[in-house]
């Protein structure tokens, strides 16, 4: 982050020594209970229609009179809880991150009292609203003068706000490199250059990192990932990272991240409409190295494996054709009926290299399939996982850090789509449930542990004008890791 972020206790907001002062207000807000200047100020805002105890509505005044900040913003929430807190945040960002304050006091006058789940959006949503993409476009408008956030809270609630705020600076430092990495065009995020990524992160954050290159994927026999790659130039990577918080003893959870960074759909090529979006195919691959890097300043008791299968899928000569017929390195054979169907064949060798870490449980993250866009829309990642705990787990912790999913069915009848006269099994099945046959495939190698997959791919990016990275779901998965570091 490029500002810094501390809880401070305030008697009176309108002495706060801050240039732009941010007032969550709602239902049950009591106007005296800020003082004279901004409590006649919000009472004569409100008789005079200027603004309304209704989610969205700001009122943004400049040097109001009896109050030391020269900017003040009162955000209205729809209620008090931690999503309806973070939306006002939000709305007020959007009226100040283009402006000059450099020191921003944010100040919940909701009723009942701050507690820790809304500390913790503070930093990820001051984060998101003054991200400026700038790796390949220098000429970006220029980032954020805001240098200081300080949520103001009584004395009481400080110890609760604090825990808040630490997590929520760990996710927002872990979102952020998830967005970046994903932002970056095809020709800026090789697997070389993801694998570079995760040895950087190691290096500053004492996280063991190992890259398996070509050989050493032949050499295991990882068939399904190698007919991937072997149609292009860049070399495939497979990235295995590790943090040691607890005894070696204690079994690990593994992510699982699929790595494509750049999908063309090889010789069942896509579309050239919105091709370009293909280079966020990576964004579970992402979501992994911001996930580990929020676990390495959070420091859990836990062991956590990440794994990311990384290449390319290009059409030419050496490519893969549609029925070719690969064994996995489970020994499986797999019928390559559609080679834009990539993402599971990557993500099953790497699921079955999961098994010798013995792990408490196995969760993949991937843009997998269109279809659980269609299922979902962009509001939810979708869920499968047999295990009714773990499924609980996850849904959980995704309500939590308001990074939500859905849980979506794994009823074996769906596993008929996936005959195949050639081999043991299509990498595809019909058109319909397409992003469940694709999560019955990925479940033929996770026999041997708890596993859950998180199809991501209406949640990792935004299109249209807002095309970019969202960075999801490093919320959710962070969560679920604390939830069993506890």
């Amino acid at each position: 982050m490029d500002f810094k972020i501390q809880v401070a206790e305030l008697k009176d907001l309108a002495k706060a020594d801050c240039d732009a002062l941010l007032i969550v207000v709602g239902e049950g807000t009591r106007p005296e209970a800020l003082g004279r200047a901004l409590g006649s100020v919000l009472d004569q805002a409100l008789q005079e229609g200027d603004l309304a105890f209704k989610a969205g509505r700001c009122l943004y005044l400049h040097r109001p009179a009896g109050v030391k900040a020269s900017r003040v913003v009162f955000a209205a929430a729809g209620a008090s809880t931690p999503k309806a807190f973070k939306a006002a945040l939000s709305a007020a960002l959007a009226l100040l991150k283009g402006g000059g304050a450099q020191h921003l006091l944010v100040a919940c006058a909701l009723p009942g009292p701050l507690q820790a789940p809304h500390a913790q959006l503070l930093a990820p949503t001051v984060t998101e609203a003054l991200y400026v993409y700038r790796h390949t476009k220098p000429s970006a408008s220029a980032a954020s003068k805001l240098r200081r956030v300080t949520l103001a809270c009584p004395a009481a609630e400080q110890a609760a706000a604090s825990q808040g705020l630490a997590v929520g600076e760990a996710v927002a430092e872990g979102v952020a490199l998830a967005r970046e990495c994903a932002n970056r065009p095809g020709n800026h995020c090789t697997p070389s250059d993801l694998a570079a990524e995760a040895r950087r992160l190691g290096k500053a954050h004492g996280i063991d990192v190992k890259v398996l290159e070509r050989k050493d994927v032949e050499k295991l026999g990882m068939g399904c990932f190698l007919a991937v790659a072997q149609g292009s130039r860049q070399a495939l990577k497979f990235i295995v990272l590790q943090y040691r918080g607890a005894p070696k003893a204690s079994a690990p959870l593994v992510l699982v991240g699929k790595g494509i960074t750049f999908d063309t759909g090889g010789i069942s090529i896509k579309p050239a409409a919105e091709m370009d979006e293909m280079k966020f195919d990576m964004g579970g691959a992402a979501s992994v190295l911001g996930t580990f890097r929020a676990v390495a300043q959070l420091r859990p008791k836990l062991n956590l494996v990440g794994l990311i299968p990384a290449c390319e899928n290009m059409p030419g000569g050496a490519a893969v054709k549609p029925g070719d017929v690969v064994t996995s390195l489970s020994g499986q054979t797999v019928e390559i009926l559609n080679t834009d169907a990539e993402g599971r064949l990557i993500l099953c060798d790497a699921l079955t290299f999961a098994e010798r870490f013995k792990p408490a449980a196995v969760i993949d993250i991937a843009t997998l399939t269109g279809a659980c866009v269609v299922a979902l829309g962009h509001h939810r990642s979708g869920l499968f996982s047999p295990d009714d705990a773990l499924a609980a787990e996850l849904d959980r912790a995704g309500q939590e850090a308001l990074d939500p999913c859905w849980r979506m069915p794994l009823d074996e009848e769906y596993d008929e789509g996936l005959k195949s006269n050639f081999a043991d099994m299509g990498n595809v099945g019909p058109r319909a449930g397409g992003a469940i046959t694709a999560a019955m495939f990925l479940k033929r190698y996770t026999g041997k542990y708890p596993w859950a997959h998180l199809d991501i791919a209406g949640s990792a990016w935004k299109s249209g004008a807002a095309k970019g990275a969202t960075g999801r779901p490093v919320p959710l998965l962070t969560q679920f890791l604390l939830g069993r570091s506890r």
